[in-house]
């Protein structure tokens, strides 16, 4: 496994222990530096665009102080819904990597496919 990957899924795992919300982590890397790791937090805001990668970007944005994170790559443990793939689009990620499709969501009880 890819340390980035590797990094996303110990995030992922945090949030599962936490019960902060569903299997899901991910991590923005610039130049081989982490910039930001997150997890999904819908269970825990009650907000249900606590995404991993938004939660992300978030925090790489507020790091970097711009909303442009061009030059970015992102790894995250799930393909990324339409949501957070226009929160990507938005931030000008350029680069994405995922460890587990649609499919394998919907088979954890997850509504990704449906979209």
């Amino acid at each position: 496994m890819n340390k980035w990957m590797q990094i996303a899924y110990n995030e992922a795992t945090q949030g599962m222990l936490a019960n902060d919300g569903g299997p899901f982590g991910a991590v923005i890397v610039k130049d081989d530096k982490i910039i930001s790791q997150a997890h999904n937090k819908v269970l825990k805001s009650n907000d249900p665009t606590a995404h991993a990668e938004v939660n992300a970007i978030r925090k790489a944005s507020k790091l970097l102080e711009t909303f442009d994170l061009e030059g970015c790559v992102l790894y995250t443990t799930c393909k990324p819904c339409p949501m957070c793939l226009g929160a990507i689009f938005w931030a000008r990620i350029g680069t994405v990597y995922f460890g587990a499709t649609e499919e394998d969501a919907a088979k954890g009880g997850f509504d990704d496919k449906r979209f």
